[in-house]
This record gives C-alpha cells, sequence and structure tokens, in this order.
C-alpha cells in the first residue's frame, strides 16, 4: 500500500501479490478515495509487526500480527506538493489478520488501523 500510495494506483498489481477479501477492498477504496481527491502520499510510515497468535499452532494457516506503526513521516500531500491536511500522524496500534492462501503464499485478509495515541 506505500508504494500504491505514491501515486494513489487503486489499482496496483503490487497490492494483489498481498492482500485478498475485505483487507484488498480497504485498501483499494482507500486509494481511489485519495486518487479522486488529487491526493499522493510521501514518506514511509515505520513498522515492528510481531506475530500475536498461530491458528492451529501446531501447523498455522492464520496469523495474527499487531503493530505499534507510526505514520509521522507518511503523509497525504496534493499532487501539487501541498500539504493535504494538519494531521500530523503518529504512533497507531494496528492488528492484521494474515492467511495462508491455496497456491501457498500469505495474504493479508484482514486489519485495523486505530486512532493517532492509540499504542
Amino acid at each position: 500500500m506505500v508504494k500504491a500510495s505514491e501515486t494513489s494506483d487503486w489499482q496496483s498489481p503490487e497490492v494483489v501479490r498481498y492482500a485478498t477479501g475485505d483487507a484488498l477492498g480497504v485498501i483499494n477504496r482507500s486509494l481511489y478515495t485519495d486518487h479522486l481527491n488529487g491526493v499522493v502520499s510521501k514518506g514511509e510510515p515505520t513498522t515492528s509487526p510481531k506475530v500475536s497468535k498461530e491458528e492451529p499452532p501446531d501447523n498455522p494457516t492464520t496469523v495474527m500480527v499487531s503493530d505499534c506503526g507510526d505514520d509521522t513521516h507518511w503523509l497525504k500531500y496534493k499532487k501539487d506538493g501541498s500539504p493535504f491536511n494538519d494531521s500530523p500522524g503518529g504512533r497507531r496500534s494496528i492488528t492484521a489478520e494474515v492467511k495462508k492462501q491455496a497456491d501457498g503464499s500469505w495474504k493479508v485478509t484482514r486489519f485495523a488501523v486505530e486512532g493517532v495515541g492509540s499504542c
């Protein structure tokens, strides 16, 4: 999503490599909204994801991932380079469900990003 957000490319094939289901829908809608509003993202978030749960424990097909991401340096701008809004970003609680796919790949199927200051 970070790479696709640089151009608000809601049709990026890279996003499909890593997300499916509800997660893919949320990401695509977010990128499409940014595209319609003439908004792109610059910079990168800082993340340190950790596995918080594996199901089933002996041979996982679903993994829950938790993080306290920081989007202070990943902000939205209008295409002319001016800031889109005055939101400074910050540390946010992030949880994601990642599932093993039929082809053996792992993809994010659901995720939640909480508000600034949630971790």
